[in-house]
């Protein structure tokens, strides 16, 4: 099976079952690749049994492969990535994501969390 981020988008339905699916978004990012911001990527994940197995995100621009597999870790052009192990939030950096969906009682959760997150002192 195959589910296309565009193709859901567009409104297409689609069903997540056990069959093997391939999950694509062949412009990650497109709200950036539209203003010419130059983080966009292609990505690609394979789910068996609603599980992922794989995920592969190509960063067209910075010319990085970024690789994981489940049990394996996660690599960036062959290098195995890490995460930094901070334990103290005010020493992390947020980043969010503000999403496309402007339906009214979205914003109002939206904004609820970033109010949540915006009341600890962190940097982002």
């Amino acid at each position: 099976s195959f589910i296309g981020e565009e193709s859901v988008a567009a409104g297409e339905g689609s069903i997540l079952t056990a069959n093997p699916t391939w999950i694509i978004d062949p412009i990650d990012g497109t709200t950036n690749f539209v203003h010419r911001f130059p983080f966009v990527a292609v990505s690609i994940g394979f789910v068996v049994n609603k599980e992922i197995e794989f995920g592969i995100v190509y960063s067209c621009v910075e010319d990085k492969m970024y690789t994981a597999r489940k049990g394996k870790g996660a690599f960036c052009n062959g290098q195995k990535l890490k995460v930094s192990g901070q334990q103290d939030i005010t020493k992390s950096l947020l980043v969010t994501e503000l999403g496309s969906n402007r339906d009214p009682e979205t914003i109002k959760i939206i904004l609820s969390n970033m109010e949540s997150l915006l009341s600890i002192p962190i940097h982002g």
